[in-house]
């Protein structure tokens, strides 16, 4: 079996090497709280978008965010079949944009309301964070390095995923008890998130996660692509890395390797042994600490690339774990 990372036996005991910040738990209940009261100001708007799909309702979705930034997602319903439906939030990947609706719409035809959130500041419609307008679309994991670890832009991409979700959840349609998450790469990272800090997540899919167990890539001398960042910080601001262990430390804070053991959900993640955007040992760093039902789809010869079957496996996991909707076929009514 080809790889570059740890034998196959070695990442199922693989434990992590990013360091866990004393406080972590506590970070994040006072991340939530913020959150709950950032929720009072979050003014859901729904635009119908017109769309030649005649089984589902399509949706541009802006709601404000934590630090008063607004935020898009894409929203699809079945246009029939009785509510309460089940529900999904998709994410993306790192400085990407939700998906086309036409890559969504398989799961509305299979009962399913989708929300597809654009990441703040990336390749969506969303906002970059603050007050300037447009996108820095990728510097993201090392916003916030070197001030307090609350300024760390990554935390505000987790807790836009829980109020993604909640706001699916709230919807009338919606079953609130029947909602999963997906998403490739940063998306899979997202989707980890999501399901440890909204612990209502039943299902969740992470493909080959990003944003876990940063030192490991280090170590790997993988600070390439996606995670280029790393080695970027440290060239211009710690050249003789007199704080790296600092650095490492805080970003415990944003690692979900240490999120995961909050997941309650069932989880199916998938993974490519060759993979050295996002390496198999810094994915099973995070797979390993999940305490709840899970299993993993191992790809021996794939990189950080297109999986074969992977949509097909994603939607039968999704039916199996959800159930389609349920009753009569009939128009959804109201907003």
């Amino acid at each position: 079996m080809p790889a570059f990372d740890l034998p196959l036996a070695e990442l199922h005991a693989y434990q992590g090497t990013n360091p866990r910040p004393g406080d972590f738990d506590e970070y994040w209940e006072g991340a939530l709280e913020g959150l709950r009261h950032a929720r009072a100001a979050e003014d859901i708007v729904l635009a119908p978008v017109d769309h030649p799909a005649t089984y589902a309702n399509c949706f541009d979705l802006w709601f404000t965010g934590v630090r008063g930034t607004r935020l898009h997602a894409k929203y699809l319903r079945p246009s029939k079949g009785a509510p309460p439906h089940p529900g999904m939030v998709v994410f993306h990947g790192y400085y990407a944009a939700s998906p086309d609706w036409f890559r969504l719409l398989p799961y509305v035809a299979q009962g399913f309301s989708v929300l597809a959130l654009d990441s703040r500041g990336q390749g969506g419609l969303s906002q970059e964070s603050g007050s300037l307008a447009g996108t820095s679309l990728v510097g993201h994991i090392i916003r916030g390095l070197g001030v307090d670890p609350r300024e760390l832009l990554v935390r505000r991409h987790f807790l836009d995923t829980v109020q993604a979700a909640q706001i699916l959840m709230e919807r009338p349609e919606v079953d609130p008890a029947r909602v999963g998450a997906t998403g490739e790469s940063q998306g899979g990272g997202l989707t980890l998130a999501c399901a440890a800090l909204e612990p209502r997540i039943r299902a969740a899919v992470p493909v080959f996660p990003f944003l876990s167990d940063y030192r490991r890539v280090w170590d790997l001398d993988l600070a390439v692509n996606a995670y280029a960042e790393l080695r970027d910080y440290l060239r211009r601001f710690d050249p003789l890395h007199e704080s790296v262990e600092q650095m490492w430390l805080t970003l415990g804070y944003i690692d979900v390797q240490h999120l995961a053991p909050r997941v309650r959900a069932s989880v199916m993640m998938h993974t490519g042994l060759m993979d050295m955007i996002c390496p198999p040992s810094t994915q099973f760093a995070a797979y390993n600490k999940l305490p709840s039902e899970k299993q993993v789809t191992i790809y021996p010869d794939f990189e950080h690339e297109d999986l074969p079957g992977i949509g097909d496996r994603i939607l039968r996991f999704f039916v199996d774990q959800l159930g389609p909707s349920v009753g009569p076929d009939a128009l959804v009514e109201g907003r």
